[in-house]
């Protein structure tokens, strides 16, 4: 069977804000607790259309927890920098040529399915790459703004252009509006969400380009493709009930367990 539509979820120990992370427990709704890595492998195989997924690693501890609850591992390299220099490696290795390869970060495990169902619609449409944004909430906003306030890094945030191509992202809470919102308020600003949807030709592009002041100054990888001209499409995604939150810091882990609690997930 080809595999036209593959899920890469690139994982490392060493993460410098929280070493370890991919191996945290979160103790959902029924109180079984389970790895970040596991969480995020069964969003990623919630996702309906999809031809294989595997863990991305270069960490055996990783690799032998993602091998135990049953995920397909493929080993990278130590010395790639982000998760999209991971995917393109892992892509390599695996020698294959999908028409959509997803990029589902180890630390989204709250991840809707049909955000990346709208990624790959959109690379088949037409998009080299593509990623979500939604709408900040009064309450997340308040957040970021919270969380930036007490020095930590929280979410990022997306600033587009009228065709919904991305003209920079950052971990400030952009754009700077100098306020807080009510509850019936909606806010201008938009979460990035860390997921990606590439062509291959567009991963090795991104390679080719090689790393960009941007990325090194933000810590985020996608801004190697605008520093580099390679264009984005931002996706606007609907949350539809569900709180949507990543897990950066260890401050992260009530509120994902709350979420799943509250969700019902296992």
């Amino acid at each position: 069977m080809p595999l036209d539509r593959i899920i890469l979820i690139p994982a490392r120990y060493a993460s410098s804000r929280y070493p370890g992370k991919p191996l945290v427990g979160l103790e959902g709704a029924t109180g079984i607790s389970r790895s970040l890595i596991e969480r995020s492998w069964r969003a990623a195989c919630a996702v309906d259309g999809v031809d294989a997924v595997y863990v991305a690693t270069d960490d055996a501890r990783i690799a032998d927890a993602a091998a135990a609850f049953g995920a397909q591992v493929v080993m990278t390299d130590v010395a790639c920098a982000n998760g999209t220099e991971r995917c393109a490696d892992a892509l390599a290795r695996l020698r294959i040529a999908p028409r959509v390869v997803v990029n589902l970060q180890g630390d989204a495990p709250l991840t809707p399915a049909w955000f990346v169902t709208a990624l790959i619609v959109a690379v088949e449409g037409g998009a080299d790459m593509a990623t979500p944004v939604l709408r900040l909430t009064p309450e997340t906003h308040a957040r970021f703004l919270e969380d930036r306030q007490a020095g930590r890094v929280g979410g990022t945030t997306a600033v587009m252009d009228a065709q919904g191509r991305a003209l920079y992202f950052s971990k400030e809470v952009l754009p700077y509006t100098g306020r807080t919102y009510g509850a019936q308020e909606q806010v201008p600003a938009f979460h990035h969400v860390g997921v990606y949807a590439y062509t291959p030709a567009a991963l090795a592009a991104y390679m080719a380009a090689g790393p960009c002041a941007l990325e090194n100054l933000e810590g985020l990888e996608q801004l190697r493709f605008l520093y580099n001209g390679l264009p984005v499409t931002c996706v606007e995604v609907a949350a539809e009930g569900r709180e949507f939150w990543e897990l950066n810091n260890p401050e992260d882990v009530a509120r994902i367990e709350a979420v799943l609690k509250r969700e019902g997930l296992e």
